[in-house]
């Protein structure tokens, strides 16, 4: 890389539909910040607060129809009403089908690989997921063991308890595994990558 040149910095994209689960969102999107990657919180409704599976109300840096660019991964988070929503979407699906055929960085934790599912997306894949949908999501893929299941360019997690796993992993792959170790050293938890 020649002086001057401007390092590229890996962006994120993690959608936000009403009663999406917090933790998933804020851990991951945390972490993913702390390792100097630009996550962009984009809603599928309107430009305001969305209310998560707790209460907890978290602020949307944008609309999802409005965003624009190029993002090295998309990310879909879980919750009950959240993948009910994210399920809806055909823009979503839209988003999932061509990143499969682009061969791009697609991550899903929890429930959220019930959307994969629905619009046919990754079928086939090695995944893991929540343990109250994995006998629907494994009509559509196969089973994966452990906290945090890598297949190519599909991640997928198993709920709120592995949300650091999983954004780690994350920050891995866009990052580097030095940048993940250095990220997860401070939070006091045992990086199991």
């Amino acid at each position: 890389m020649s002086e001057g040149t401007p390092i590229r910095v890996p962006r994120a994209l993690l959608l936000l539909a009403e009663g999406v689960e917090e933790m998933e969102v804020t851990i991951t999107a945390d972490i993913l910040r702390r390792g100097g990657v630009d996550v962009v919180l984009a809603a599928l409704g309107e430009l305001a607060p969305v209310r998560c599976s707790r209460g907890v109300h978290i602020v949307p840096d944008a609309r999802l129809v409005e965003v624009d660019g190029e993002f090295d991964v998309l990310i879909l988070a879980g919750g009950a009403e959240g993948v009910r929503r994210l399920c809806a979407s055909k823009l979503v699906g839209h988003m999932l089908r061509a990143r499969e055929e682009a061969g791009a960085l697609v991550a899903a934790i929890c429930a959220a690989p019930l959307a994969l599912r629905h619009h046919e997306a990754f079928m086939g894949r090695t995944m893991t997921c929540h343990p109250s949908v994995e006998t629907r999501v494994m009509e559509h893929g196969r089973r994966g063991e452990g906290p945090v299941v890598i297949d190519g360019n599909l991640i997928t997690s198993r709920g709120p308890g592995t949300s650091f796993d999983f954004a780690l992993a994350l920050l891995q792959r866009l990052r580097g595994e030095g940048i993940a170790r250095q990220v997860e050293k401070p939070l006091m938890l045992p990086y199991r990558r």
